[in-house]
């Protein structure tokens, strides 16, 4: 959907650069529904303004597989709802998802196939690709998760500064400014957080990239690395 970008990017210039945060980067887009309109853009957080209205262009379009049990609410035959579960609109689950006990799906959430969004979870204005875990006490808000990516267990994603200023991605001695006031985390594919992990806003996490549990992580994490505690990245070992 390359042609909702003009309408859909709310104040997010960048004035600075750093190539591993694009999307190219992070993400194969063959493993989402969003993949075109992701394609329109260059950084992931980019996207994030117009995450709803896409949700519900895309709604229209999709097959008979997938059930609109509300207004604005698809399901695909094949995912599984607890009963407990709440899902707002507008929001997709894909096929083999389980939607567990007490998950709090607040609406504009993209969930892709074989997800697992678990016990009083709580998911807004998300993009999930294809086979993410957030299975126990997990809040996203305003991210975007890769393909296999996993959220430990009470591992939460803070979209919002203590001072309310407006969101910079940091890389060492390098800074982007968003232009945006609400942004989670941007996790790569195959991205594993430790449990009770705090990503703070602005997070951005490199593919097949590890978060120890307890961390407090902010900035950007390259890809194939291990945040440890006291924010010490190291590279992983080739095995």
């Amino acid at each position: 959907m390359p042609e909702l970008q003009n309408n859909l990017i709310e104040d997010c210039h960048p004035t600075g650069r750093i190539p591993q945060c694009r999307i190219s980067e992070l993400f194969d887009l063959e493993h989402t529904l969003a993949a075109d309109y992701l394609r329109a853009f260059t950084y992931p957080w980019e996207a994030l303004a117009g995450i709803k209205n896409m949700i519900l262009q895309l709604g229209e379009t999709l097959g008979p597989e997938y059930k609109e049990i509300s207004e604005h609410v698809w399901v695909h035959e094949s995912a599984v709802i607890y009963p407990s579960a709440y899902l707002g609109a507008p929001c997709i689950i894909g096929p083999g998802t389980e939607v567990r006990h007490c998950a709090f799906i607040r609406g504009s959430a993209l969930v892709g196939a074989d997800c697992v969004v678990g016990n009083s979870v709580e998911l807004k204005n998300v993009i999930l690709f294809d086979h993410v875990q957030t299975p126990h006490y997990n809040y996203v808000g305003d991210s975007i998760l890769g393909y296999y990516s996993h959220m430990g267990a009470g591992s939460i994603t803070s979209n919002v500064k203590s001072d309310k200023r407006l969101v910079v991605i940091h890389d060492g001695d390098k800074s982007m400014e968003t232009g945006l006031k609400k942004m989670g985390a941007m996790l790569g594919d195959y991205v594993e957080v430790g449990c009770n992990a705090v990503l703070n806003p602005g997070t951005v996490i490199g593919r097949h990239s590890n978060v120890y549990p307890t961390s407090c992580v902010r900035g950007f994490v390259p890809a194939q690395s291990i945040w440890k505690n006291n924010g010490n990245i190291i590279e992983k070992e080739n095995r």
